[in-house]
């Protein structure tokens, strides 16, 4: 029992773990930079930014990093506009009200 627990933690800290950039001894990017890099290239339509910025962190990394990205932005943008996170989410995404 104890040894399928390890093994799920081992993976779930590969996951998180960040490689580090090209250059010696410069700081590896986390995963929150490495979200914060790519949505905004996205955005920018920089898709070369975006290649990089992804290549910073592992893929399951990069996806925790840019949902996280997206909760705290729908709930910050969901508190300056005074409406419920669930209405701002489906604006955004161009859904009916419901």
């Amino acid at each position: 029992m104890w040894g399928k627990v390890r093994k799920a933690g081992g993976r779930v800290a590969h996951a998180l773990r960040t490689e580090t950039k090209t250059g010696g001894d410069e700081r590896p990017h986390n995963l929150f930079e490495a979200a914060a890099a790519y949505v905004t290239a996205n955005a920018e339509d920089d898709q070369e930014r975006a290649d990089e910025a992804a290549g910073w962190v592992s893929p399951e990394a990069l996806s925790f990093g840019v949902n996280e990205l997206a909760c705290r932005a729908v709930v910050a943008l969901a508190r300056e506009r005074g409406e419920s996170p669930r209405t701002v989410a489906r604006e955004l995404l161009g859904l009916p009200a419901e």
